[in-house]
């Protein structure tokens, strides 16, 4: 069985700079409330490194990057210890409205043997991260601030 988290944001800002920011890795320890460290080359078939924040814990995980199309989608596979037990396909996908807003979907497709059991305990906390995610996000593409 599959569960699925998928939340929505209007961004004011172009699908270029939405996707940039999306994949300046090293950026998010800057503005990334959910995410707190990540590193890596986005490339489909590299592995990055995640830091999550989890509660009062940080987790680390290493996904496989599935997809990078520039302007567009940026989505990864993490899996817990082996493939099959718990996979989380994560995923960005940035629609563009006009030159300067877009709609970004965000979210994560959940299967294997003990996602049911694990979504019930994480499910609500990781929707509330990924809307902390979005609204962090949406608040340094529609500034100034380059991301660093």
């Amino acid at each position: 069985m599959k569960h699925e988290i998928r939340t929505e944001i209007i961004i004011g800002s172009s699908n270029e700079r939405v996707y940039e920011i999306l994949t300046n890795l090293s950026s998010y320890a800057s503005w990334n409330p959910f995410i707190v460290h990540s590193e890596g080359v986005v490339k489909v078939g590299e592995t990055i490194k995640n830091s999550m924040k989890n509660g009062n814990k940080t987790v680390l995980f290493k996904p496989k990057v599935l997809k990078a199309e520039k302007g567009k989608a940026f989505e990864w596979l993490g899996s817990l210890f082996i493939k099959g037990l718990f996979d989380g396909h994560h995923y960005f996908h940035i629609q563009k409205i006009n030159a300067n807003q877009v709609n970004l979907i965000h979210g994560e497709k959940f299967s294997g043997i003990l996602s049911g059991m694990i979504f019930r305990k994480i499910g609500d906390d990781t929707r509330n991260n990924f809307i902390k995610m979005n609204r962090a996000l949406k608040s340094l593409a529609e500034s100034n601030t380059q991301a660093i």
